[in-house]
């Protein structure tokens, strides 16, 4: 099994959309053997589902996701675990321990500025941000 995660400097990067790279990890009988960091060549949203279904996988952990990208990893039959921040590594770690903290009903997109309190755009930065404004 294939698992990517949205990344940037060993940490989960907030904005599916927006990412530059994954971690991909490839997983046999739960447990990491070998991981690589792949950049997304420029690709963003719809594209970056097609870019993840094209390297195999079958999970993908991320922070903030849009409705449309979230339909087209359903499309690929790609997994999501949204709403996760913080270590990459030890995202995935807690995912193979089914410890993974995640918000099934994640939900970024332009036009919703209410999150619900699982939502954290802390990771955000003026380069990155999802389109909304978080308040602290």
């Amino acid at each position: 099994m294939i698992i990517a995660v949205t990344y940037e400097n060993g940490k989960i990067f907030q904005h599916f959309g927006h990412t530059e790279q994954f971690k991909l990890y490839n997983v046999e009988n739960h447990k990491v053997v070998s991981s690589e960091v792949v950049g997304t060549n420029g690709s963003g949203h719809g594209a970056l589902a097609t870019f993840l279904q094209d390297k195999q996988v079958e999970v993908l952990i991320c922070g903030g996701i849009g409705g449309g990208a979230k339909a087209a990893l359903n499309e690929a039959g790609i997994k999501l675990y949204g709403g996760v921040s913080g270590n990459a590594d030890d995202a995935v770690e807690s995912l193979l321990k089914d410890t993974l903290e995640y918000n099934p009903n994640v939900h970024c997109n332009h036009h919703d500025h209410n999150h619900d309190d699982n939502h954290t755009c802390h990771d955000h930065d003026d380069n990155h941000e999802c389109g909304h404004h978080c308040h602290h």
